[in-house]
C-alpha cells in the first residue's frame, strides 16, 4: 500500500467528520486485528489525527493486541506510523496472562478530567499485585531484548511463508511484521480468484491444533491465519510452526477436498 492509498482512506474520515460538524473521539487499532490483521496504509493515521484534532477531537490508539514490542521495531505499534496519540489503551500482554489493563494519556487529558469534578472509580484499579506483575513483564521484555527477537523471528517467518506462497496456490497476501502476522487463504492466486477460502483456513487451524500448534483465524470472512505467538517464540518454534503448516497444506492438496474444480464459481 502507498501513501496515496492512506490519504484516500483518510479522506473518508474527513468527510464523516465534516458532515457531522465535528468529532469527539477517533479510536483505531494500530493493526486491525479481528478485521483480518490489516496493516494500516502509510500516512493514514497521520492524516486522520490531523483532521480529528483540527475539529476538536481526541485520538486514541488501541494497543491491547499490538503493544509491548510485538512489532519488533518499536515498543508501541503506532510508532511505526510516526504519530503520537492523546490516549493509549493497553491490556492483555502487560500481565503475561494475569488480568490487568491500563490507560495512558496526555497530561492535558488527565487535568481536563480531574477538573470536571467527576470521580473515577474502579474496583480493581491500582491493584498492587497486578502492578508488580506488569512491572516484572516489562523488565523481562527489556532485559531479554524480546523486541529484537520478535523482529528476527518475524522476518524469518515471513521469508519462509513467502516460500510456501510460491508452492501453494491458496496462499494470498502475507502481511504484518514482528510477531503479528496474517496470511490470507484464497481460492486460487494463479487464476486471480481472490475469493476468501474460510473452509481451507479452518482446515489448517484445526490440523495445526491436532498437531499441538496453536494459531487462530480472523477477518470478516474468517480466511486469515492469525500468527501472534508469545514474545519468547523463537526460530526453533518458528520451524515447528512452518513444518506443521506445510504438512497441513500438503494434506489439503492430497485429500482433494479443496481442488479448485470443486469450488469454482458457476458459470452462466
Amino acid at each position: 500500500m502507498t501513501t496515496e492509498t492512506g490519504k484516500n482512506y483518510a479522506n473518508e474520515v474527513k468527510e464523516i467528520v465534516e458532515s457531522n460538524g465535528g468529532v469527539g473521539v477517533f479510536i483505531a487499532e494500530s493493526v486491525v486485528g479481528c478485521g483480518g490483521q490489516i496493516v494500516l496504509p502509510p500516512s493514514y493515521l497521520e492524516e486522520c489525527y490531523h483532521v480529528v484534532r483540527n475539529h476538536g477531537g481526541v485520538c486514541i490508539a488501541d494497543e491491547v493486541q499490538t503493544g509491548f514490542a510485538r512489532s519488533g521495531t518499536d515498543f508501541w505499534y503506532f510508532q511505526t506510523y510516526k504519530v503520537i496519540p492523546d490516549i493509549v489503551t493497553i491490556g492483555k500482554p502487560m500481565g503475561n496472562g494475569y488480568p490487568v489493563a491500563a490507560v495512558i494519556c496526555r497530561r492535558e487529558i488527565a487535568d481536563s478530567f480531574a477538573s470536571s469534578g467527576i470521580e473515577y472509580f474502579n474496583t480493581y484499579g491500582g491493584n498492587s499485585v497486578a502492578c508488580s506483575i506488569s512491572e516484572a513483564v516489562y523488565n523481562v521484555i527489556i532485559e531479554n531484548n524480546l523486541m529484537s527477537k520478535a523482529k528476527d523471528t518475524g522476518d524469518y517467518l515471513i521469508t519462509h511463508l513467502e516460500e510456501l506462497k510460491k508452492e501453494f496456490d491458496w496462499i494470498g497476501d502475507i502481511r504484518g511484521q514482528g510477531l503479528f502476522l496474517g496470511v490470507e487463504c484464497n481460492h486460487s492466486i494463479s487464476r486471480n480468484d481472490l475469493r476468501p477460502f474460510p473452509e481451507l483456513c479452518k482446515f489448517i487451524v484445526d490440523y495445526l491444533r491436532y498437531d499441538r500448534v496453536i494459531i487462530s483465524r480472523d477477518g470478516p470472512d474468517h480466511n486469515v491465519l492469525k500468527i501472534k505467538p508469545p514474545l519468547v517464540f523463537g526460530l526453533k518454534e518458528a520451524d515447528i510452526l512452518l513444518l506443521s503448516l506445510r504438512s497441513a497444506l500438503v494434506d489439503a492438496l492430497n485429500c482433494g477436498a479443496f481442488e479448485y474444480s470443486k469450488w469454482e464459481p458457476m458459470r452462466r
